[in-house]
């Protein structure tokens, strides 16, 4: 296998393009110091709207907005009744807290492998492990589908199995607002319960920090906003006795500070009314990657033609025997020429923490066949395509 030699900085004088950013125009800095110099910087009328937007943009009649995508997901948990004694599933191949979020409500966690041309859950091994668990007796509460890199999981075959086996669904969409399964927006939970956006920085649109869980069932959406908020109500309908008075509000459960201000509204706001470019603009980068690599030794993200991703992010897999150098060798120069590459991700049964609950490698095998070649190389709205060539020619040179 060959050595790759690492270039001196002063033999690449490249830029640093990262492989992700926010894209922040003079509408929202407007947007965001108008909330700076308004009444309110919490709890006022700018989250409400926002979650309005978001509710329109997804076709779903109810959102909750929340602090970040990682609270969205306790939240969903707790609002189904997620507790000790229950199990709930995920892709291995997520962020941590795709799972974490159950651990939080005391329930267990396993894992379903993917699909290795999709990447996301294979409904053949949910199906398979749905056999098994009922035959065992330990079918679990809840599965959470990953949405990974924006393309949406097969979710009508998901939600035909989360009928026939009684379990609830939690869309975790954090890669996936603005994407379309079948002609539908992602988010409309015509095959789930609940569905949860990510507005971090990276994100395909932002709040700074952020997220939001998306419903059709009033009752979930009164559950949620009633745990983001410290478990506190002046709903008199819900309280344990008569009120005393204008001021008065009962805890009726253990809930959290979980909730968005109203700058991070504000801003998700304006930026909401360029969702759909922020999209097309990522689907024509992607568009001129797949032209510039088709000729490389690698595995290019996979088109489904009944979706439309939101393409969060470009993941090529490295085919290793044709490159003759080691993942890590091909990670660590493509950073050395400038390239901000990352790797979505580690599966999280592979974390130590999760080693600890009994997982070991093999668990999930087309997970870490993944993670053995995969990297995330950049791509974002306002990515210039001069800093595309650049990542290309980068690619070009330490591929071959």
């Amino acid at each position: 296998m060959r050595r790759l030699r690492l270039p001196k900085r002063e033999e690449h004088p490249v830029s640093f393009v990262p492989y992700g950013r926010q894209s922040i125009s003079d509408a929202d800095i407007e947007a965001v110091v108008g909330v700076l110099r308004s009444d309110f910087l919490t709890q006022g009328p700018v989250v409400e709207r926002f979650e309005a937007g978001i509710a329109a943009a997804v076709e779903a009649p109810h959102c909750v907005a929340v602090n970040s995508a990682t609270a969205a997901l306790h939240i969903a948990c707790l609002a189904l009744g997620v507790g000790p004694g229950d199990i709930v599933w995920t892709s291995p191949v997520s962020f941590v807290a795709s799972s974490n979020c159950a651990l939080y409500c005391g329930a267990t966690v396993d894992f379903v492998d993917i699909d290795p041309a999709t990447l996301n859950l294979s409904v053949r091994k949910l199906e398979e492990k749905l056999i098994e668990a009922q035959a065992a007796g330990r079918l679990p509460k809840a599965v959470i589908p990953v949405h990974l890199c924006g393309l949406p999981c097969d979710m009508a075959a998901i939600g035909a199995l989360a009928r026939r086996y009684g379990f609830k669904v939690i869309e975790d969409a954090s890669h996936a607002i603005g994407a379309r399964d079948n002609g539908r927006p992602v988010g409309d939970c015509a095959h789930s319960d609940i569905t949860v956006f990510s507005f971090h920085p990276v994100k395909i649109i932002t709040t700074g920090e952020g997220g939001c869980a998306v419903t059709r069932d009033p009752e979930l959406a009164r559950r949620l906003a009633l745990v983001r908020s410290h478990g506190i109500t002046r709903d008199e309908a819900l309280m344990a006795e008569p009120s005393h008075g204008p001021w008065y509000y009962e805890q009726v459960e253990l809930g959290y500070n979980y909730r968005m201000t109203e700058m991070q509204a504000a801003l998700g706001l304006s930026q909401l009314q360029r969702l759909d470019a922020f999209v097309a603009d990522r689907h024509r980068l992607a568009d001129r990657y797949d032209a510039q690599l088709a000729d490389l030794p690698l595995d290019l993200p996979r088109r489904v033609a009944e979706s439309y991703s939101g393409l969060h992010l470009y993941v090529v897999q490295l085919r290793l025997g044709e490159i003759g150098a080691t993942h890590r060798e091909v990670f660590e120069a493509l950073r050395a020429r400038g390239l901000g590459v990352n790797l979505h991700y580690i599966p999280i049964y592979l974390q130590p923490y999760y080693r600890a609950l009994g997982f070991r490698p093999g668990h999930c095998p087309a997970a870490e066949a993944y993670y053995a070649r995969a990297i995330s190389i950049p791509l974002f709205h306002g990515m210039s395509e001069a800093q595309q060539d650049q990542v290309v020619a980068a690619l070009r040179h330490v591929v071959r």
